[in-house]
């Protein structure tokens, strides 16, 4: 094989952070993150989330479409009847609307993990957006709070 061939077939290498190379750190109260992964470029980010007992987040839309992959504990949208336990799968369209709870009957913490795609709009009781988070602002909040906790910067994959 020639040079030029070698580099049309050569694939770009894989990139690996185990569980204890991004900590986990607050987000709010009661619920930690570690961001796997940002990119301002592409709008995808990558976390995984630890939520307590009977948190809920505000309710918020996507701009772009999520998926979600639940490890341990439970959760659900109080919008919706279904309840997604470990092992469950969810995948949300660009434009949905929820809020995210976390059942205070529940007797562990709930850790998913969340690819999104574009910002997050949180909004007020009157549908106004309070607050944006996309790629860019996760990962400003993720090496602050990495930062607060004295801990050195993060190795974030395209951060």
């Amino acid at each position: 094989m020639n040079a030029e061939a070698e580099t049309l077939f050569t694939a770009p290498l894989s990139l690996h952070r185990s569980e204890s190379d991004l900590p986990f750190v607050p987000y709010q109260e009661r619920v930690a993150f570690q961001l796997l992964q940002a990119s301002v470029e592409t709008g995808l980010w990558v976390a995984r989330v630890r939520f307590e007992p009977g948190v809920t987040l505000q309710r918020h839309k996507h701009t772009g479409e999520v998926f979600a992959f639940t490890l341990k504990g439970s959760w659900k949208y109080l919008e919706y009847p279904e309840i997604n336990s470990a092992g469950s799968y969810l995948y949300e369209p660009a434009g949905s609307i929820h809020t995210l709870h976390v059942p205070e009957t529940n007797t562990e913490v709930t850790d998913v993990w969340f690819a999104i795609r574009g910002a997050n709009l949180d909004l007020t009781e009157d549908d106004q957006v309070e607050r944006v988070i996309d790629a860019a602002a996760v990962l400003e909040i993720y090496r602050a709070q990495c930062a607060d906790q004295g801990l050195p910067p993060p190795d974030v994959i395209g951060g």
